[in-house]
């Protein structure tokens, strides 16, 4: 049975409000009873149980049916339910529904870089190292790999939910590791993330590694330089904005106002003005330790 909380609920919960209702409807979870069994159990005489049963009946709660007995026909009770659900006027813990975007990392709308800087693909680098024009070559649209000394790369994620959903939360993952020529797993880099031009909080990523390979880099490419990065989640709900579970800022979901646009713009930026200037590297699919582009999970109401 499902109720709600309105009026026509309330012979229901008054059903409920009495300790002998609920003691017969224990007992009648067990088996069948008739009113003198009930009244026996109880203590009580059949005229008091009688009033209950036509109360917890009234309710949809009980059902009963009459069967001939020794002195006559007996009025045998039993439950017609046995799950009562209450619908609140709101839902605190929604059911959510999520949408699901990868975006390449050679996908970005907007950049700005400074030296040590570049691209590369699966196959080979895009063009010279340490100049930021190739970052508007044709093939950078197919970089698995990008590094930067300073500046930012931003991306337009689209807005697949529908109008009538609600934006309950965000999780963005992508591989990121710092920046130094050919590689130091000692290089800390503090990395600002933004979305609409808002800024989520600033993380620090501990180095730029290459004491081992990466799972999944290229063989072509040197075991000196860069070879996999951290896994980055950064999660926006409704109460807080967390870093690999760690809060990072008091911005929530509703702050960001996603539902007012097709797309909302997700930068990650190496800025300036932050303790540890350290670069960033972005991996690829196809580089790296975990084989993902940018993963963006929405998830609806």
């Amino acid at each position: 049975m499902q109720i709600d909380t309105s009026i026509h609920s309330l012979p229901i919960f008054q059903a409920l409000a009495n300790e002998t209702r609920l003691e017969i409807i224990h007992l009648l979870g067990k088996n069948e009873m008739n009113i003198s069994t009930l009244a026996s159990q109880l203590n009580l005489s059949s005229a008091i149980i009688t009033r209950h049963i036509r109360q917890l009946e009234d309710a949809g709660i009980v059902k009963t049916r009459r069967l001939p007995g020794k002195s006559g026909l007996q009025k045998l009770a039993s439950l017609s339910i046995d799950y009562i659900g209450v619908n609140f006027p709101e839902k605190i813990y929604p059911e959510y529904r999520s949408y699901l975007t990868e975006i390449k990392i050679g996908h970005y709308t907007d950049y700005l870089v400074e030296p040590t800087c570049g691209l590369a693909t699966a196959e080979s680098i895009i063009g010279d190292t340490d100049q930021p024009r190739y970052f508007l070559d044709s093939q950078r649209v197919d970089a698995e790999l990008i590094w930067l000394g300073k500046g930012f790369v931003e991306y337009k994620i689209p807005n697949i939910f529908h109008s009538d959903e609600t934006v309950e939360l965000v999780d963005i993952s992508f591989e990121i590791s710092s920046e130094f020529p050919i590689s130091n797993n000692t290089w800390p880099s503090d990395i600002t993330y933004y979305i609409n031009g808002i800024k989520l909080g600033t993380d620090t990523i501990s180095g730029n590694f290459s004491d081992v390979r990466g799972r999944i880099t290229p063989d072509w490419w040197p075991d000196m330089c860069s070879q996999y990065g951290l896994l980055k989640h950064i999660r926006i709900n409704r109460f807080d904005t967390g870093i690999d579970a760690v809060p990072i800022s008091n911005l929530n979901i509703k702050d960001l106002h996603l539902e007012n646009s097709d797309f909302f713009t997700f930068r990650i930026a190496s800025e300036t003005d932050v303790e540890n200037v350290g670069g960033l590297t972005l991996f690829g699919k196809k580089w790296g330790n975990h084989p993902q582009n940018i993963k963006v999970l929405t998830y609806v109401s």
